[in-house]
């Protein structure tokens, strides 16, 4: 029998930000409300890049830096997984909650189902490969996310469909320069890795800079994303590690866009199965079209 994680609902002081539905998304372009990188560039905040040009990197031991990006991008991800995530967005405009079930293997194959609120019940996104679809169960469609919709709100959320899509892997597509490790030994060591990663030429990424601190633990604490003129765009923070079996990961993550910071996007686990065995199709159209029970 594989690790199985069941968390009961976080509590009320945790949950104040998380909010009954507000608005509805009752049509393709709230689905798919644009929110493409380049409006968000021409707000994002300025950076302290000059500072950092200052700092000298450390030298990195041969696979100490690779490892550490490995474990930050397969922190939730197993073989195949199987879970329940609780999400909430907070915009100026709305607060809403949903929650969705997700079943995933490796880094090609996704689906994500919405369970609630009950008039999105049945909206699910399905990914294989470089490829999307989206589907709505109240007209019976299934859309194939375009290259243009890409930079496209999911579910009125912080998370683009390239988020849900692209398939990066942070030491295949950039280049690393280590700034930070911890210090002290065994029960002693203390502080954490930081990371700078640029991409690589040609390689599919929307990001100039990206910069990763991870735990002693090697658990990620914080990613911060730039433009190429090295302003932040958005945070994506990692809080309440807990340990299943031999993992250790966070179950809750906020992402915060720069340019208004009093919003997030926020997820948790509720729970969460690693390196099960799915049933055939699972990541099929007919599966995306399949009812929920």
């Amino acid at each position: 029998m594989p690790p199985r994680l069941h968390l009961m609902s976080p509590p009320l002081t945790f949950l104040s930000a998380l909010t009954s539905l507000s608005i509805q998304i009752s049509t393709l372009s709230t689905l798919l409300a644009l929110s493409d990188l380049s409006d968000l560039s021409a707000h994002a905040t300025p950076s302290n890049q000059a500072s950092q040009e200052a700092r000298e990197p450390l030298k990195a031991q041969p696979g100490e830096v690779e490892g550490l990006l490995d474990a930050s991008d397969d922190i939730n991800r197993g073989a195949s997984s199987h879970g329940r995530v609780k999400m909430s967005v907070k915009t100026a405009r709305y607060e809403r909650e949903m929650e969705l079930e997700l079943w995933s293997e490796g880094e090609e194959r996704s689906l994500i189902k919405v369970l609630s609120p009950r008039r999105e019940r049945g909206i699910a996104t399905l990914k294989v490969g470089d490829e999307a679809w989206n589907y709505l169960p109240k007209v019976a469609r299934t859309l194939k996310i375009s290259t243009a919709s890409m930079g496209g709100a999911w579910m009125g959320s912080h998370l683009t469909n390239d988020d849900l899509v692209r398939g990066s892997r942070m030491r295949e597509d950039y280049t690393w320069s280590l700034y930070e490790r911890p210090t002290g030994e065994g029960e002693a060591l203390s502080g954490r890795y930081e990371i700078h990663l640029t991409p690589k030429p040609n390689a599919p990424v929307v990001w100039g800079l990206v910069k990763l601190w991870v735990s002693a633990q090697r658990v990620p604490e914080k990613i911060e994303y730039y433009n190429e003129r090295g302003a932040l765009l958005r945070t994506i923070s990692f809080y309440d590690v807990v340990t299943q079996g031999e993992r250790i990961f966070p179950k809750r993550t906020r992402v915060t866009p720069a340019d208004k910071p009093s919003e997030f996007t926020e997820m948790t686990y509720v729970e969460l199965e690693f390196d099960i065995k799915l049933p055939p199709h699972t990541f099929s159209l007919q599966a995306l079209k399949r009812s929920l029970r």
